[in-house]
């Protein structure tokens, strides 16, 4: 996700700084080189020496005639973004006033001034968050395009983002805006069908290839929805479902309000569901359940719209004519943009292999689901573009 970023890291002295050198250590995992600029106030927190140790790298501590700002973050500087966590109300305030009296500052204003990308990650005491003129510093310096990545609100503290909310950000902003301004709807996981009270029928779907899309969609710069039975995400809006039908609901809501220009459907979908009982169904009987199909979300979204669809296919047996073959059918049938097919002994893995289905080609790809969401995420933009 951030491979070959350099990543320029302003750390002040917020209680929060004790948490950078873990953040450092997760930007370099996901592939970025790092280099940091502390304040005098960041380093009664945490040493220069455990923050050179996270990054590799010496430490600014001073800005001298090496006019290191310059060199970090100037139009020619080493720097792909300025990356300032955690940033307290102090700092905010003044690069909000072009106030230059700290390294942190320095680097910032100087980034601004070049154009380089500059992502904030504030922390601080909830009221202090609140203060109307930390607010408004904050509106101001995000009028300038500057991203900030919102607090944790928790026992009266505005804390610091999680450490994946801080990449993506730095990702978002690193990356080509190939979908900025796209509305994307990412349909992800298994859905479950309710027998009774307590069993439903479902399947083996992680939702980590639709997580993955959603992602590298929100990277290339959409705003993303993420229909999905799960939890929040920092990365899209959720609209938590359970039962197919109650995901193409969700869907359809988005298209009927003209808030979707493309959906990945990504779900593997219960194909079939039953009436299921009021009451739990005692064990040790036989018992027989009778299926009904459920709607289809494509073909309904396809009803209503004419907007971009990608289209998933799931099958067994590893036969890749076959799977081309059934890709090109749902290819035709709802006039998707493309089908990604893959066999079903994936699912719940984290590598996997697909096929990239179009009417006059197919192409494979072999790799992780992380990547596999970037190639869909990008071939989306191909045909938004």
């Amino acid at each position: 996700m951030l491979a070959g970023v350099n990543v320029a890291l302003g750390v002040t002295g917020s209680i929060a700084a004790v948490k950078v050198v873990e953040l450092a250590h997760e930007l370099r995992r996901r592939g970025a080189s790092v280099r940091a600029v502390m304040t005098d106030g960041a380093r009664n927190i945490v040493h220069p020496w455990a923050v050179e140790f996270a990054t590799d790298e010496p430490v600014v501590t001073e800005i001298t005639g090496a006019v290191e700002h310059v060199e970090l973050c100037g139009r020619d500087g080493w720097a792909d973004v300025l990356l300032v966590a955690p940033a307290t109300a102090n700092t905010v305030g003044k690069v909000a006033a072009a106030v230059d009296d700290s390294p942190v500052t320095t680097t910032a204003t100087t980034a601004l001034g070049a154009d380089v990308p500059v992502v904030v990650a504030p922390a601080m005491h909830e009221p202090m968050y609140d203060h109307p003129g930390v607010l408004d510093a904050i509106e101001r310096v995000e009028s300038w395009g500057v991203e900030f990545v919102g607090p944790r609100i928790e026992e009266g503290k505005a804390k610091i983002a999680t450490e994946d909310a801080i990449a993506l950000a730095v990702a978002r902003a690193t990356a080509p805006d190939d979908l900025a301004g796209e509305r994307v709807v990412v349909t992800s996981g298994a859905t479950s069908e309710p027998v009774d009270p307590i069993r439903v029928l479902t399947n083996r779907s992680s939702g980590r290839t639709g997580r993955a899309v959603a992602r590298a969609c929100y990277v290339l710069g959409a705003d993303v929805t993420l229909v999905h039975d799960g939890g929040e995400v920092p990365y899209a809006e959720v609209e938590q479902v359970e039962t197919a039908t109650e995901m193409r609901e969700a869907v359809l809501d988005r298209v009927e309000a003209g808030r979707a220009d493309a959906l990945v459907s990504a779900a593997a979908i219960a194909d079939y569901a039953v009436e299921a009982a009021d009451e739990k169904i005692r064990s040790g009987q036989d018992l027989t359940l009778d299926l009904s199909p459920t709607p289809k979300l494509i073909e309904s979204v396809r009803a209503e719209s004419d907007l971009p669809i990608v289209g998933f296919k799931a099958e067994t047996g590893g036969d890749d004519a076959a799977m081309v073959e059934r890709a090109r059918e749902t290819l035709r049938r709802a006039d998707l943009a493309f089908v990604v097919a893959n066999d079903a002994s994936v699912m719940g893995d984290s590598e996997t292999r697909t096929l990239f289905v179009r009417p006059n080609s197919v192409r494979e790809y072999r790799g992780s689901k992380a990547e596999l969401g970037r190639r869909v995420a990008e071939e989306l933009a191909d045909e938004l573009g």
